[in-house]
């Protein structure tokens, strides 16, 4: 699995304390360099305009690039390397896409800052560039005609979501904690106009974790992707789902975490193998670590010992939640 990754991304700093902060890639560049994953890296030139605009408004992007230090949210701050290291997060994110489609393998972007919760004007949530929206319009730029993105960080990509909501050849599913930030992906939610029922949504209770996921993607994932039948697949991987986080309570251990991974990667031969893994969250550094480690590893032949293997959801907890959007979702797919 080929590394996309910028040592610039470790200058974005929005507070000494702030969660979303550097030594979360450092871990994970300490723990790929452990096990003699850190090889075949490559890193992104400088962010272009152009790329952003495919996604964003001008004048929301120039406000970024001119505002010097101000706040989108509070807990989104602007500095003045802000704009530099967000584009090239974004520039990342579409490299990374490219070279999976040129070379039909999967690729994993260590992007930083992270991007979902980022709309067409405004930014929140950590983000202020959609770095996942922004690569898969750059791949139907490049001639693909549709996209699947699959969305399992811990919190719902509202800014995806809000992007894609009128468009079908972007196939939008998301699992995230229900009643948590961003406050949106309600299970009824299917999109609007020509989009509707190209958007899944399955918000899950504090609590669910492996077993919750794994019937998820059997159920509703696999089915709904394959009849999509995308060009190619991208995945906003977010491991703060894992009940070693911070910012939530859903229960995804390590090993859950790298089996979701082998299972999309298992899924997207429908495409080729070109599915591309786009960083956003994950704020416990060890248990990130790991997780990366882990999912570049296998790929790769490499077994990484994990340690953070605790089952404490065996009786897919999420199973109504499941149900009810499989309720929804048959009247635009067969499930």
């Amino acid at each position: 699995m080929t590394i996309f990754f910028n040592d610039e991304f470790l200058g974005h700093v929005q507070d000494p304390f702030h969660p979303e902060s550097p030594e979360r890639l450092r871990g994970i560049v300490q723990k790929l360099k452990e096990h003699g994953l850190w090889k075949n890296v490559i890193p992104s030139k400088t962010g272009r305009l152009e790329t952003l605009l495919l996604v964003h408004s001008d004048d929301y992007v120039n406000y970024i690039r001119t505002c010097g230090d101000c706040s989108l949210t509070l807990d989104t701050q602007v500095h003045h390397e802000t704009y530099g290291i967000a584009a090239l997060s974004a520039e990342c994110a579409v490299d990374a896409a490219k070279y999976s489609k040129e070379h039909g393998k999967p690729t994993f972007a260590l992007t930083r800052p992270p991007g979902h919760h980022a709309g067409k004007d405004y930014g929140m949530g950590f983000c202020y560039f959609n770095n996942i929206s922004i690569a898969a319009r750059s791949l139907q730029k490049m001639g693909d005609k549709k996209i699947a993105i699959v969305d399992v960080d811990v919190h719902h990509g509202n800014g995806t979501q809000e992007i894609f909501a009128f468009d079908p050849t972007i196939l939008y599913i998301s699992t995230h904690q229900a009643g948590i930030f961003p406050g949106t992906g309600p299970v009824e939610y299917v999109g609007k106009g020509e989009g509707e029922g190209y958007n899944v949504n399955m918000p899950f209770q504090s609590g669910c974790g492996d077993s919750t996921f794994d019937v998820a993607f059997e159920e509703i994932i696999k089915p709904v992707v394959s009849q999509f039948k995308p060009d190619a697949m991208l995945v906003s991987w977010g491991m703060d789902t894992h009940y070693r986080d911070p910012l939530a309570s859903l229960t995804l251990s390590s090993e859950g975490h790298v089996r979701q991974a082998e299972q999309l990667i298992k899924l997207s031969k429908i495409c080729g193998k070109r599915i591309t893994f786009m960083l956003e969250g994950g704020y416990d550094v060890q248990a990130l670590s790991e997780v990366v480690a882990g999912v570049i590893g296998r790929s790769e032949g490499i077994e990484v010992p994990l340690e953070f293997t605790d089952i404490i959801d065996n009786s897919c907890l999420g199973r109504g939640t499941i149900v009810r959007c499989k309720q929804i979702a048959s009247k635009y797919w067969k499930l």
